[in-house]
């Protein structure tokens, strides 16, 4: 309890200050990295589906793939012109869930879990698509995309690199942290 109490506090040190969408001029690479709630969103996927595939270790893939795949039918409906409601609240929802399950260790079927984690990559993906520029999309979806797996890569590989170095208990600190990076964003608004 100690490790998990000192890591949740380091991490939190460590963090700056939150802002979700500080400007939409980012490229669609940069964008994930720019919006801090989008950032946690992915990240926690990887670890997420990191503590999946100890049960079934297909759902380290599947889970972010669910996350992509979704991801990018809400920017077509974006894209479109397909109105969503509460989409920033979704977007905020997704990273106090994702990280309350890592911190409770929730361990859902492979198939409830990509339904979950899908039904809040529509809103990342359409939030991404509104704040598309308007020279065309086509570089833009494929930046997101490619951003979103190189985030939840890093989430699974940071996963597995704190449940070997220090333990069980420090990933699911690691979910509370993700949930204090989602209440500062929550401030920040």
């Amino acid at each position: 309890m100690l490790r998990t109490t000192c890591l949740t506090a380091l991490l939190l040190a460590l963090a700056g200050p939150a802002a979700a969408h500080p400007g939409h001029e980012a490229s669609g690479f940069l964008h994930p990295f720019v919006g801090v709630d989008h950032l946690l969103a992915m990240v926690g996927v990887g670890m997420w589906a990191f503590l999946l595939a100890a049960r079934k270790p297909v759902s380290a893939a599947l889970v972010p793939a669910a996350f992509v795949v979704m991801m990018a039918l809400g920017a077509a409906a974006g894209f479109a012109g397909i109105k969503l409601p509460f989409v920033e609240a979704a977007i905020l929802a997704s990273v106090f869930v994702i990280g309350g399950l890592i911190l409770g260790g929730v361990r859902l079927p492979a198939a409830l879990a990509m339904a979950l984690v899908g039904t809040f990559a529509v809103f990342h993906g359409y939030a991404h698509a509104i704040e598309a520029p308007a020279d065309g999309p086509g570089g833009y979806i494929l930046g997101f995309l490619a951003a979103t797996t190189l985030l939840q890569l890093l989430g699974l590989v940071l996963a597995w690199a704190v449940q070997s170095v220090v333990g069980g208990a420090a990933l699911r600190a690691l979910g509370g942290a993700v949930m204090a990076g989602g209440a500062l964003v929550l401030i920040a608004n």
